[in-house]
C-alpha cells in the first residue's frame, strides 16, 4: 500500500485534519484508509447514499450511530435507508423473537433518522422516484442494489460495507477505484447463452436461475451475457442482479443489447478479448436451478415473495395469478416491499385485495431475517433465487424454489405445486 499515492484537495485535507469536527475527521480517516488500500489516486464527489449500516447486526452499529449524533453531524446529501430486521409500522414478529434485537433494531433506525436519513427502508432503492442516473458516482452497500445500479442504471458504485458507507456519505466522497473507474467496469467473463431455448430465456424464472449460476461461475469478475432477449424486463434484470450478487460477488454485469454500457459485445469488453469465454450449457443451468431447492414436495408452512422488494409490476402480476382466489388457511403468505411501492399498491386497492386473499404485505424488512416472520418453519416456497440461496443458512427451513405462478398455485393448494411444462426437460432444452 502506497500511502503517498492518494492526492487530497485542500478541502479534503482540512476535513482529515479535523476542521469540521471529530466525527467528520473520523469519517474522513475511514475513507482515506479505504482509498489507500484500494490504490485510489483521488477521491470523487458524490451526491447519493443508500445506507446499509442502519441494519442492526449488534451493539457496534448502535455505538457508531450514537457517536455521530453526539458530535452533531448530519447527512448533507440524500441518504436513503436499507431494510431493517423488523417492520417499523407492522407488528409481525416471529414467536419467541429476541426482544433485545427488536428494540435495538428500532432504536438504530431512529438514530439514522435523527442523522438526517430518509425513511425508505428498502433493499431496492432503484424503485424510488429519485434514484441516481447514468454515470453518477454513488454510495451503495446492499448487494443487489449495487449490482442493479451498476448494471441496469449505469450509475457507479463499489460495494461499501457498513460504516464505510456512512463515512463516505458524511464526507461526500468515494475512492476513485474499482467500479468507479472505466477500467474497473470492463467486462472480463463472456457468458454465451445462445444455445439456451428462447422460450425459456423469456421467463423471469430463468433469470433467477441465470443469476444464481452466474454468481457461482464468475465470482467477482464482470460478466458479459450474450443471448439474453432484448425484451427482458426490469424485474427480470433485478432477479439476475440479486441472485448473482448473492451466490457470487458480482457488482456489475453487462447484458449485450440491454444494459446501457453494452450496446455491443465489443463495447462491453472495451475492445479487448474476454479473459474467459463460457458457452453455457443447459445442464449447468438445471444444476443451478435444482441447487435452490432443499425440498421438492409436501405441505407448505410459508410462501415468501419480495426478495428484493416487490415492484409495482410484480404486484400486478401477483393479482393476475391469484385471479380472485384465496390461499390455504394453513400457511402464511408474505410479500415484502418498500413503503413507496406499498403506497402505490394501496392507492390501487391491491393491498386490500391481497389481504382478502390471505396474503400479508410487509414493509421495511425481509422475511429471511428471523425476528420478523411467523410460521417460518418446515417447508417454505419462494420465487426468489436470492431468498432460496440465503434462507437455509439463516433459518431452519427446507426451501422450495419455483416461479411466481408456482408459488401462487402452491399457496392455494397448501402444498408444493409446480408447472409441469415449465419444469420439463423439453422446456429447458435438455433433450434438444
Amino acid at each position: 500500500m502506497n500511502a503517498e499515492r492518494l492526492q487530497l484537495t485542500d478541502q479534503e485535507q482540512a476535513l482529515l485534519e479535523g476542521e469540521a469536527g471529530q466525527a467528520i475527521r473520523f469519517a474522513m480517516q475511514l475513507v482515506v484508509n479505504a482509498a489507500q488500500i484500494m490504490g485510489a489516486q483521488r477521491l470523487l464527489p458524490t451526491r447519493y447514499l443508500h445506507i446499509d449500516a442502519c441494519h442492526y447486526y449488534g451493539r457496534a452499529h448502535l455505538d457508531f450511530a450514537r457517536f455521530l449524533l453526539e458530535h452533531n453531524v448530519k447527512f448533507k446529501i440524500p441518504a436513503w435507508t436499507n431494510t431493517v430486521p423488523v417492520s417499523l409500522v407492522d407488528d409481525e414478529v416471529r414467536d419467541q423473537a429476541d426482544p433485545q434485537v427488536l428494540s435495538e433494531s428500532r432504536e438504530l433506525a431512529n438514530l439514522y433518522l435523527q442523522l438526517g436519513a430518509k425513511p425508505a427502508w428498502t433493499c431496492a432503492p432503484y424503485q424510488l422516484p429519485d434514484h441516481p442516473g447514468f454515470g453518477e458516482d454513488i454510495i451503495v452497500g446492499e448487494s443487489n442494489a449495487v449490482a442493479y445500479f451498476n448494471s441496469v442504471v449505469g450509475a457507479r458504485t463499489n460495494k461499501y460495507g457498513d460504516f464505510l458507507d456512512v463515512a463516505c456519505g458524511l464526507v461526500q466522497r468515494v475512492p476513485e477505484a474499482g467500479l468507479h473507474t472505466n477500467a474497473g467496469r470492463r467486462g472480463t467473463y463472456h457468458l454465451d447463452i445462445s444455445d439456451i431455448p428462447e422460450t425459456l430465456k423469456q421467463t423471469e424464472f430463468f433469470c433467477h436461475v441465470m443469476g444464481n449460476f452466474m454468481g457461482k461461475a464468475v465470482g467477482s469478475a464482470v460478466p458479459v451475457i450474450t443471448g439474453l432477449p432484448f425484451t427482458t424486463q426490469k424485474d427480470s434484470l433485478k432477479a439476475i442482479a440479486a441472485a448473482a450478487a448473492a451466490s457470487g460477488g458480482v457488482g456489475l454485469f453487462h447484458a449485450v443489447g440491454i444494459t446501457p454500457e453494452a450496446p455491443s459485445l465489443e463495447e462491453a469488453l472495451q475492445h479487448k478479448p474476454a479473459d474467459v469465454y463460457h458457452k453455457v450449457k443447459v445442464q449447468e443451468l438445471i444444476k443451478a436451478r435444482d441447487s435452490l431447492s432443499s425440498g421438492t414436495s409436501g405441505r407448505l408452512s410459508m410462501v415468501a415473495l419480495g426478495t428484493p422488494h416487490f415492484s409495482y409490476t410484480e404486484f400486478q402480476r401477483l393479482l393476475t395469478a391469484l385471479d380472485g382466489r384465496k390461499v390455504d388457511a394453513g400457511l402464511i403468505f408474505y410479500v415484502t416491499t418498500s413503503r413507496f411501492v406499498a403506497q402505490l399498491a394501496q392507492a390501487k386497492g391491491w393491498l386490500e385485495q391481497l389481504k382478502q386473499a390471505g396474503i400479508t404485505v410487509l414493509v421495511d424488512t425481509c422475511t429471511y431475517f428471523s425476528p420478523v416472520v411467523r410460521g417460518c418453519k418446515g417447508t417454505v416456497m419462494t420465487n426468489s433465487a436470492k431468498w432460496a440461496y440465503y434462507a437455509p443458512g439463516m433459518l431452519s427451513v427446507d426451501v422450495v424454489f419455483g416461479s411466481l405462478q408456482d408459488c401462487v398455485e402452491s399457496a392455494i393448494a397448501g402444498e408444493v405445486k409446480r408447472d409441469s411444462k415449465l419444469w420439463s426437460a423439453k422446456f429447458w432444452g435438455e433433450n434438444g
